[in-house]
């Protein structure tokens, strides 16, 4: 049986939320309004590195994406309606059932698959662009996550990498702030002791023959009640990182 990085404690987590990932009122509230931020960063470093045509109604379409832990299809949707040829995975059979049955709904072929990313590295297959987005700090073993992770990224192609820092500012706002205080994510989503610098992450993937091309801080304005890009990688902060041809 292939190693994993999967607990299931966290499968567990998420699976108890399935039937909440497209109400933007509810659980997943967070990441409906992280979303449009990371989704416009996605289709912008997609569409420089691979010198697309911008203005296409489908930019992406011929490309093929592996959304890792997709969970009910919240970037894997948007990514197949700009015409990329879709893989979502995650561990919890709940959210690939609320995931295939959105996405039925609403008209997309997405290969949703109940697996995990070590499963899908030993069929050999590998993918344009590999979408990693706030699974890293889930994960039981970050070093082997990211290498199973770097090896599913086709010679040439893009892994987008998105997470929160292991900061005493992210401890102060991610975790206490947006767990215990406003309660916008369940209590415990995210551990300290399991978060990933920007440093560290860089390093895992130039181990594994990725070379990192651009690090971006996102940041959430109270306001405005939306998230913007920033230089600021204090708390959650996006990576972009290609696999030499």
């Amino acid at each position: 049986m292939a190693a994993t990085t999967v607990t299931a404690e966290e499968v567990d987590r998420f699976e108890a939320l399935a039937d909440q990932w497209w109400d933007p009122a509810g659980k997943f509230a967070p990441l409906h309004k992280f979303n449009p931020v990371r989704l416009a960063y996605i289709r912008e470093k997609v569409i420089a590195h691979f010198a697309l045509n911008e203005i296409a109604r489908e930019p992406l379409e011929g490309l093929e994406f592996l959304d890792i832990g997709c969970g009910g299809g919240l970037v894997s949707e948007p990514m197949a309606r700009l015409g990329a040829t879709v893989t979502g995975i995650d561990p919890g059979a709940r959210n690939i059932e609320a995931a295939r049955i959105h996405a039925g709904q609403s008209g997309l072929e997405i290969d949703y698959l109940a697996t995990t990313a070590e499963a899908v590295a030993d069929s050999s297959k590998s993918f344009d662009v590999v979408l990693n987005l706030e699974v890293v700090e889930h994960v039981a073993d970050v070093a082997l996550y990211l290498r199973t992770a770097s090896s599913l990224v086709k010679p040439g192609g893009l892994m987008v990498v998105a997470t929160i820092n292991r900061t005493a500012r992210a401890f102060a706002l991610a975790i206490v702030g947006a767990e215990y205080v406003l309660g916008w994510l369940p209590k415990g989503t995210h551990r300290f002791d399991k978060l990933v610098t920007p440093e560290e992450l860089a390093s895992n993937l130039r181990r594994n023959g990725m070379d990192v091309i651009e690090r971006c801080g996102v940041t959430y304005s109270p306001l405005q009640d939306r998230w913007r890009r920033s230089r600021d990688l204090g708390v959650n902060y996006m990576l972009v990182a290609t696999k030499p041809k």
